[in-house]
């Protein structure tokens, strides 16, 4: 057991230097000074909210990754919930489509994305925004398994029939019963689809919508510092979230996981409603 624990140690200590160090490295190249012999400034820091573009492409970004987790679940969460109880047959087909883009090269995307952006750009709006919908593709892969596994970990088909029998809309039970069992798989499906549009530079750049990643690499080539500085903020700010979430599915995770917890529940709110 000493030696399985120690094992722990180590592993853990390994993984934590690979994905701690070229972190730090980054951040003390942020905070070197002018010259040879100049001391440690945090000037490329401060410097960050000096750059309009950069603004605004850090702005669109946190825009598009709200938007895209919230299409996303939207859509997806109804949609699995209705074919495990409906179309049980139908889940490996709609698996095998959600699992495509991981298939399909970012640049091949592109292709097939221009010629939408150029109809949608015409005829209803070019804003930045609209990257949500290839961002939604592009998620979808990870979303789908993070949801995937959270509802295979419930009974979806006992749940939804109980709360039915007690007087719930569908509605009701997909947001007062489904919803709260899966919430930690929700939240992590949103930190996904948060950290790929986060980090998402390919399909921005080549159709032209400065986001992110591209003012990043647009700002590198005049201020390396700074752009190597909002770089690390990105990163620590996704693990910033990831902590949080994490936290958040912990607090929410043990609501309502029983049977009796769920007819107590349905029979004081909903034992008069229809069904």
């Amino acid at each position: 057991r000493a030696k399985l624990q120690a094992f722990r140690v180590v592993t853990f200590v390994l993984f934590g230097a690979f994905f701690a160090g070229p972190i730090w490295f980054m951040f003390e190249f942020s905070t070197r000074g002018i010259g040879e012999n100049s001391p440690r400034t945090l000037d490329a820091w401060k410097a960050i909210g000096t750059y309009p573009d950069l603004v605004a492409g850090i702005v669109a970004s946190l825009e598009l990754a709200v938007i895209t987790s919230i299409g996303v679940l939207v859509v997806l969460v109804p949609t699995m919930v209705w074919v495990r109880l409906r179309l049980p047959r139908l889940r490996r087909v709609i698996e095998s489509i959600s699992l495509l883009p991981l298939t399909i090269p970012a640049i091949v995307l592109v292709v097939g994305f221009a010629p939408m952006y150029q109809w949608l750009g015409t005829n209803f709006s070019d804003s930045i925004l609209t990257l949500s919908l290839a961002y939604a593709i592009l998620v979808l892969p990870y979303a789908y398994r993070a949801l995937d596994a959270g509802l295979a970990a419930i009974d979806v088909k006992t749940l939804s029939e109980a709360a039915r029998s007690l007087g719930a809309s569908w509605p009701v039970v997909m947001w007062r019963v489904i919803v709260p069992n899966i919430s930690s798989a929700l939240l992590n499906a949103a930190l996904l689809s948060v950290a790929l549009v986060l980090g998402e530079y390919t399909i921005a750049n080549n159709l032209l919508y400065p986001n992110l990643q591209v003012e990043i690499v647009s700002l590198g080539r005049t201020n390396a510092g700074t752009s190597i500085a909002v770089a690390v903020a990105s990163l620590l700010f996704a693990f910033v979230l990831l902590v949080a979430l994490s936290f958040v599915g912990g607090q929410r995770g043990g609501r309502r996981r029983t049977r009796e917890r769920l007819v107590q529940t349905f029979g004081r709110d909903f034992s008069g409603g229809t069904r």
